[in-house]
């Protein structure tokens, strides 16, 4: 990215995740300021405007004319196909703009650790690299609770995995060729459920008695924020944020989003050597939830005909390892007591799924 954003900023979505956003702007005034929410649910933006308030900004709108060129930051993806992609990109062009991805993950201190170890020639030119990734039932059911679960959504080849792409572009500073993937609905949805047993019969869990016995089922009410921007909000547009994990509907795959355990396991083999990074995720990333779990990383460095290394390894607890602190930096400038090359991996998760059938196994240029 050429320079942090700075100025009058719209947000756009006021979703869960707009309110890292707001706190990164709100938290530098002397630079930039929120001067727009777009958001079709009042009650949403109702929700960020006391927020706003609660921060001590002055709550404004703005109008202005659509040709105007914008600098546009998006969250992953930025769509969930690929003729989208075009068609975005194209607008970019033509107008002359300037769009930016922000991929959280990479800013995590342990993932800038494996870039230095790589690019410091520690296991020479990397031949091969092996990513897996599980999602537990905590973490990753959630995708079959909302709208995700739809297949005009993109699925988790697009919203988890566009993290996985991103990250192996930049470690290794390469992008993908050739794209090989399969992909099946395996775990959720209402004949799965059927088959091992989880099935509960109910739509969505609010007022739901079925939905109290069901480990799988979330409580909008339970958590602050859920209840304020989903649960209040769904009178408005009919939204529900807490449906049937096991119930009909779902079209997305599920591979591999139903794992007991969630962490991941890299491992680089190089011309000299051999990486290996293996992260257990703990209770912070799931927020309200925990794992039995305490988490923990090791980033082991093996070099021929030697003794294996245990790097040092700096671990943040802090939102997703640290990456959203660090990558506001990136975004919108350092705070005061702060002393970080933006990738787009948003083509290859559409691409990967447009040419994986469902349980099949095809590759593409």
């Amino acid at each position: 990215m050429s320079k942090p954003f700075r100025g009058r900023i719209a947000i756009v979505g006021t979703g869960s995740r707009a309110a890292i956003f707001v706190r990164g702007i709100v938290e530098r005034p002397e630079s930039s300021r929120v001067v727009a929410l777009c958001e079709p649910n009042t009650v949403r933006v109702a929700y960020y405007n006391d927020l706003l308030k609660s921060l001590a900004l002055e709550v404004g709108g703005t109008c202005v004319w659509p040709a105007y060129r914008f600098r546009v930051l998006t969250e992953k993806p930025i769509a969930t196909d690929v003729d989208r992609c075009r068609r975005i990109l194209d607008a970019v062009n033509r107008t002359n703009s300037h769009i930016t991805m922000s991929f959280n993950y990479r800013y995590n201190p342990i993932h800038e650790l494996i870039k230095r170890t790589i690019a410091e020639g520690k296991i020479g030119k990397v031949l091969s690299v092996h990513f897996k990734w599980p999602l537990d039932t905590v973490h990753r059911a959630d995708y079959f609770r909302r709208w995700h679960r739809q297949e005009n959504s993109g699925g988790l080849t697009v919203h988890k995995s566009g993290h996985h792409f991103d990250l192996v572009s930049y470690w290794i500073d390469a992008e993908p060729v050739t794209v090989a993937a399969m992909r099946g609905l395996t775990f959720y949805g209402d004949k799965a459920g059927k088959e091992k047993g989880w099935t509960r019969d109910y739509e969505r869990a609010r007022g739901s008695e079925a939905a109290k016995s069901d480990p799988f089922a979330i409580n909008l009410e339970a958590d602050h924020t859920l209840k304020k921007i989903y649960a209040d909000a769904e009178s408005v547009d009919g939204y529900n944020r807490d449906q049937n994990v096991f119930a009909p509907g779902i079209g997305i795959e599920d591979d591999t989003a139903y794992s007991p355990w969630e962490g991941y396991r890299v491992n680089f083999n190089g011309s000299q050597g051999r990486l290996e990074l293996e992260s257990t995720m703990d209770g912070l990333i799931h927020e309200t939830e925990s794992l039995p779990h305490a988490g923990g990383v090791r980033v082991t460095l093996q070099n021929p005909w030697q003794k294996p290394t245990q790097l040092p390894v700096k671990v943040d607890h802090g939102s997703h390892g640290g990456g959203d602190t660090r990558m506001l930096s990136v975004l919108f400038g350092p705070l005061p007591a702060q002393a970080v090359d933006q990738g787009d991996a948003a083509k290859q998760g559409p691409t990967e799924r447009r040419r994986a059938g469902a349980g099949g196994w095809v590759v593409g240029e």
